[in-house]
């Protein structure tokens, strides 16, 4: 579906954390619209009709089409085929405070289109990072903080120069704990831990859920990522983590109620993890799973019940 729009001005999007400049975002922030490589499109047009794919999409943004922005394109390039602007739901817009982290996934950061200078440089980013021996980078995060309402960037240089061993300080950056003393030493961003660990099981759950589907496809990710958002703000997180327990509750009784939830909207999780970033991926039938991105997925699980562990030693 291709789209045109002259109406309104898309603006850049505020919460992007990793990734290319140049993502905005519409007037209203529900959409993100993404200049995108062919492959990229042709990837989010074979996930809507190839059903070998169909486990997959909701682990995905939704992808509305094409948009073409009138006056701010490049003809000579959309000519040549290079630039095609993509129409996603913005993942992060129903959050009040949005926390977001972009996990970079594989060992791999070369497609087979690239040059052999390209691959050497390639090779000894994943080496000098945490890429080649762990599957994961932590490309950026912000998260807010609770006595300024306001967020805090760690920047893409963070994710470069940390090793393996620092992984774990920094998941612990982007789940911090909370506290209502603002005279203790704790962090001053951060969810009270009763609220913090039913969404961190949650978000792991999630994550062990991606990659049992992942790794029964055949796709090569190049330069993807997993993007992690979870509600910074106590009572609308507390809301989500009540809604939760209910919707566990209620899925014995789903027959019963259809027809008194019919024309309700309801508010949604208060946490969304998503693969992100399909410009150098690619379907490969017949050469079994990406073991470079499951490698990072392990990673991703062992990061989290890292600090799930360290949260319950505080109750």
């Amino acid at each position: 579906m291709a789209l045109s729009t002259t109406t309104s001005e898309p603006k850049p999007l505020t919460s992007q954390v990793g990734g290319h400049a140049g993502v905005l975002a519409t007037e209203d922030g529900s959409l993100v619209i993404k200049p995108a490589l062919p492959l990229e499109l042709k990837f989010y047009q074979t996930l809507q009709r190839n059903e070998g794919l169909e486990t997959l999409r909701q682990f995905v943004p939704n992808f509305l089409g094409t948009l073409r922005l009138e006056g701010q394109i490049d003809e000579k390039k959309s000519a040549e085929g290079n630039i095609s602007s993509i129409v996603l739901e913005n993942i992060s817009h129903p959050f009040v405070k949005p926390n977001i982290l972009d996990v970079k996934l594989g060992t791999v950061l070369y497609d087979e289109t690239a040059s052999p200078e390209k691959v050497e440089r390639m090779i000894t980013t994943a080496k000098n990072t945490t890429s080649f021996e762990t599957g994961v980078r932590l490309t950026g995060f912000q998260v807010y903080d609770n006595h300024t309402s306001l967020v805090v960037n760690t920047p893409k240089s963070y994710g470069k120069s940390i090793k393996a061993a620092d992984l774990p300080d920094g998941i612990s950056r982007f789940f911090p704990l909370g506290s209502t003393d603002e005279a203790s030493n704790t962090s001053t961003s951060g969810l009270p831990l009763d609220t913090l660990l039913p969404i961190l099981r949650e978000i792991r759950e999630n994550v062990a859920e991606i990659k049992d589907v992942y790794s029964e496809l055949e796709i090569r990710m190049v330069g993807g990522s997993l993007l992690v958002v979870y509600e910074a703000d106590w009572e609308h997180a507390k809301e989500g983590v009540k809604r939760l327990d209910e919707e566990d509750e209620e899925e014995e009784d789903d027959d019963d109620d259809d027809d008194d939830d019919e024309g309700t909207k309801r508010p949604g999780p208060p946490y969304v993890v998503k693969l992100i970033d399909f410009a150098h991926t690619r379907l490969t039938p017949g050469e079994g799973p990406d073991e470079g991105v499951l490698l990072g997925m392990d990673t991703l699980l062992k990061l989290i019940d890292g600090r799930i562990g360290q949260l319950k030693k505080q109750t």
